[in-house]
Order: structure tokens, then C-alpha cells, then sequence
């Protein structure tokens, strides 16, 4: 007997009805079976568990998996690729592990239905979020039925191992690096990991639980008129005040597009309704909407005051932040770095404070613990072979897991050549850890620095304009099969890296364009090229 199949029109996603149709056709050859004469009803429910709803003949290629490039041509690379897919390609491709997750498996998730908050992919922000609502609407129909019987519980992970399990760990130190004179504020943060046991490897990153700045949040109570020492809850039933909680729990930067939504449903003015529900869709009326955080919202709106719980339930889950770890544990057994530039920016008449970068230079003093966990490298780590030459791209605080890099490798005498190419703005006030480069120089674990600061003459130079000017060096250690490795800004550097490597293997391997272009992504298939960009 053939399997009924489901029509086209049907209002169910594909992946939906490939699920359904194949349900039936269990039902049926269930029927027609002799064998199953007289057997258990109950038990056909269960027949369903054994398709894979994630089977949907994807062949699995992910070429938007790529944290330069930007949300439009993700989300064109993903066209005509199954639902699940398509909200991969609406991730920041980072594999950063901020939401609990990789990039693939939140929108697996997601598109099961195990994982309803659309918020938690942080370095992706508001774009990512409109963009899972967005495709999150195609899931017309429930999600496929999980199967009857129930997954043991994963084991809880170790401690210091995943946000869900941080540890406490104390502050050392946190010195700023620039000299006078500079315009950027980046700190060298040490942390002590001694008492808890936890260690590292080089490639990874600290996750830093932060709180939210006191000033900011008594601004935030003070506009919704609200009493700080009310209690609020914190969702698990455990008693929380409202300070406590704005200060822990919740997120007081970018405004969600959720607030905007809660205000329009206040107002009783047709035309503010209009424009709150316009901004709550991303849309920007006023031309400010990137510049609005919670507290913004609130002064523009004086006149709506929501209630302190309606506020609690729109606003965002205080995330934490990554930073690459810019030591080796090898070379610092017991404490592990950060290299951490310090947000503060002025918009109108109030500074706005980076939450964990102030957090770590304002408001912990030496000895002060804070919760931290080791989030694991995802395809960023030095080659198995220390006899490996290593190409390092990493300008301001991209230099820190290349920091790390030479640490480990002099600790383990490494003999592999190793070359960095490092840029900020001036070299008087912002080339730190100059003296280690030049140590790792003379010991010669570095062997090559390349440097471009920007301001130091009139025509801007960066790194990939040193990468061009030393094209056939590089090449040639490319030949000689060199790991390279870019840290930093992933929307510019990082783009802009791209093209100068692309350049490169066109000009000096003798290929055109689009071969160039090829010999670079299989670079990165091969795991020679890779980055932690954000």
C-alpha cells in the first residue's frame, strides 16, 4: 500500500510534512503487518521516535559558517535549505558558547522546539533575534513530537565548565596597558584559578558573570517610579528584589524590541502607538533607535511608567561575556589573563558603560571574587606539531590568545617559526606586551613581528596593509604549510583580512581570483586557517 502523502498546500513547513507523511506510512505498514496482529495500540504512538526529525536530507555543508560575513549574505547562502538551516545562517557563526550552545545545535533547538528563547545569541544581538522571530513564524505547526520515551538527563557539567556551573575566582589585578597620551583604555586583567583546580587551553576563553553598574540601575528604578526593596521573584520561586534583580538578572543595555512593544500597549496616544510598535519591529522613526538602552527608553517615555514585574518580563536575561584568555597555564599555573578594552562612551548628556569591561576595571577590588567558567575552543588551537610555523593576525586586544600562543609554545619548546602581525593606533601609547614580543624575539619563539599603527603618519596603515606589503614571505610560509590564525573585529579586520589573504595567494601562488578563493576555503577546511573573531 502506497503512504498517504500530504499536499503541498497543506499549512505545514516541508520538514514538517516529510515527518508527518513518513508517520502515516508507519501507521499503515503497521496495519498490513501479520506480525502485528493483536499488537499493542499504544505502541504505534511510539513509532514516530524512530524518524529523525532533523533528517531532512540537508547535505550538512554550512558555507555561511563564517563570522566576517554579514547577516544579508548568510541568509542568502541558506536560501532553499531547510528551516533549521536557515536559522544556523541567522546565528553570529562564532561557536562562542555565550547562549549554551553552538551556533548549530541553538537552532536545532530552536527548530525542535527545545529551546523557545529567540534573545541568547549575544554577539548576533538584535539582528539575530529579529531574524529567529522572523523564521521562527514559518513554524506553523507544532514541532515534531519528541519520542515517547524519555532521554536520561545529561550530567550536570563540571564545575567552572559551562555558564550554567561557574565558579568563584579572584581578582589579582587589573592594570591598564596604554600609556598617557592614549585614546583607549585596555586593561591586563589576572585572575587566580588556584584554589578551584580549573585549568585551560590556549585557544580558549573565560566567561565572566558580570553585574550590571549600581548608578545605572537605581536610574532605572528611579524612572519607573518603582520601590527598590520590592520583591519581584526570580522565576524559580526564590524570593528577589527588584534592585538585586536589575542588578544580576537582566540586561539594561540595547533596549529588546519586547519594551517597545509593552509601551505601545500602554500608550493611548494612536501616533506613539504607531511609533513604539514600529521600533518594537526594528523600523527607526525618530533616527535613534541604536542608541536606545533600557534606561533611554524610559526618559524618552517619562509619561509611561510600566510596572517593575511587566518591565522584568520583556526585558533580556543578563548574558555572560567571553573574552579570550591571553595566557598559558603552562607558563602561569593557577591563574589565567584577560585583555580587556574598557567601554565607556558618552550619548547625550550620560555615559554608557561597557557591563562586564567596567565590571572588571571599576567595580572589583584585588581579592574580590567574581564567577567565571572555561568555555572550550571551537577550532582555534595551536597545531599538535610544535615543529608547525604559525601565522598570527591579531590587532588591539585581538593580540590576546596569540599572547598565549607564544607562552605555550616557549613553555613547551616549541621549535616551529612563528610570526604576528599586530596593529593599533599609536605605537608611543598602545604597543602592549612590546617587551614580551621582544623577549620571545630574542629567545626566538617569535620569529617575525609585523606591526601597523595607524596614526603614527598620515595615510592609515593596518595589518592587512602589511600582510600586502610582505605578501611573498607570507606565501611562502603558506607553502610551507603554516597555520594562520586571526583574531578581533570580525566585521571589518577580519572581512578585510580575507581579501588581503586572497590577494596574496592570487598574486604570488599564480592562480586568478576565484582559485585564490577556493585555495582559501580549503585552508580553512583543512583547519590551517581560523579565527575568533566578534
Amino acid at each position: 500500500m502506497l503512504a498517504p502523502m500530504l499536499p503541498d498546500n497543506t499549512p505545514f513547513s516541508p520538514e514538517q510534512r516529510a515527518w508527518l507523511n513518513g508517520f502515516f506510512d508507519g501507521l499503515l505498514s503497521l496495519d498490513s503487518d501479520p506480525n502485528m496482529a493483536g499488537a499493542d495500540p499504544g505502541a504505534v504512538s511510539a513509532s514516530p521516535a524512530a524518524a529523525d526529525p532533523l533528517d531532512d536530507g540537508d547535505d550538512g555543508e554550512a558555507p555561511w559558517h563564517d563570522q566576517s560575513l554579514p547577516m544579508d549574505e548568510r541568509m542568502t547562502m541558506a536560501e532553499g535549505r531547510p528551516l533549521r538551516r536557515k536559522m544556523m545562517a541567522a546565528m553570529a557563526q562564532q561557536d562562542c558558547g555565550q547562549c549554551g550552545y553552538t551556533c548549530e545545535d541553538y537552532s536545532n533547538a530552536l527548530f525542535l522546539g527545545e529551546e523557545t528563547r529567540q534573545n541568547l545569541c549575544v554577539p548576533g544581538g538584535k539582528a539575530t533575534a529579529r531574524m529567529l522571530k522572523k523564521l521562527a513564524a514559518e513554524l506553523d505547526a507544532p514541532a515534531e513530537p519528541k519520542a515517547v520515551e524519555a532521554e536520561p538527563p545529561a550530567p550536570a557539567a563540571e564545575p567552572g565548565r559551562s555558564r550554567e556551573n561557574p565558579i568563584p575566582a579572584a581578582l589579582l589585578s587589573s592594570a591598564i596597558l596604554n600609556k598617557t597620551g592614549s585614546e583607549k583604555e585596555t586593561r591586563h586583567i589576572e585572575i587566580d584559578l588556584s584554589a578551584s583546580g580549573l585549568d585551560y587551553e590556549v585557544g580558549d576563553s573565560l566567561g565572566v558573570l558580570a553585574t550590571n553598574d549600581a548608578n545605572l540601575v537605581d536610574a532605572v528604578i528611579a524612572a519607573l517610579g518603582a520601590d527598590a526593596d520590592m520583591e519581584v521573584g526570580d522565576g524559580n520561586g526564590h524570593a528577589r528584589q527588584l534592585r538585586q534583580a536589575l542588578t544580576e538578572d537582566y540586561a539594561l543595555g540595547l533596549a529588546p524590541d519586547a519594551l517597545f512593544e509593552l509601551l505601545a500597549d500602554l500608550t493611548a496616544d494612536a501616533d506613539e502607538k504607531a511609533t513604539l510598535s514600529a521600533m518594537a519591529e526594528g523600523e527607526d522613526p525618530d533616527g535613534d533607535l541604536e542608541t536606545l538602552d533600557v534606561l533611554a527608553v524610559l526618559e524618552k517615555y517619562p509619561h509611561l511608567k510600566p510596572d517593575a514585574k511587566a518591565l522584568l518580563a520583556v526585558l533580556e536575561p543578563m548574558q555572560p561575556r567571553l573574552y579570550s584568555i591571553s595566557s598559558s597555564v603552562k607558563a602561569n599555573p593557577g591563574r589565567v589573563s584577560l585583555t580587556v578594552d574598557t567601554v565607556r562612551y558618552r550619548i547625550g548628556d550620560r555615559q554608557r558603560l561597557g557591563v562586564a569591561s567596567t565590571f572588571l576595571a571599576d567595580r572589583l577590588e584585588p581579592g574580590a571574587t567574581l564567577p567565571v567558567y572555561v568555555q572550550k575552543a571551537h577550532d582555534f588551537a595551536l597545531p599538535l606539531d610544535g615543529d608547525v610555523p604559525i601565522i598570527m593576525i591579531g590587532p588591539g586586544t585581538g593580540v590576546a590568545p596569540f599572547r598565549a600562543f607564544l607562552q605555550e609554545r616557549s613553555a613547551a619548546g616549541a621549535t616551529g617559526r612563528a610570526w604576528l602581525f599586530f596593529g593599533h593606533q599609536r605605537r608611543d601609547t598602545d604597543f602592549f606586551y612590546a617587551d614580551e614580543f621582544a623577549a620571545f624575539q630574542e629567545s626566538g619563539t617569535l620569529t617575525r613581528l609585523s606591526t601597523a599603527f595607524s596614526r603614527d603618519q598620515d595615510r592609515k596603515v593596518y595589518v592587512q596593509d602589511r600582510m600586502r606589503e610582505e605578501g611573498a614571505e607570507l606565501w611562502r610560509w603558506l607553502e610551507d604549510r603554516a597555520h594562520l590564525y586571526v583574531c578581533g573585529d570580525a566585521q571589518r579586520m577580519a572581512s578585510d583580512v580575507d581579501k588581503a589573504l586572497i590577494d596574496i595567494v592570487a598574486e604570488h601562488g599564480g592562480c586568478d581570483h576565484d582559485a585564490a578563493k577556493v585555495f582559501v576555503s580549503e585552508l580553512a577546511k583543512a583547519g590551517r586557517y581560523q579565527k575568533d573573531v566578534y
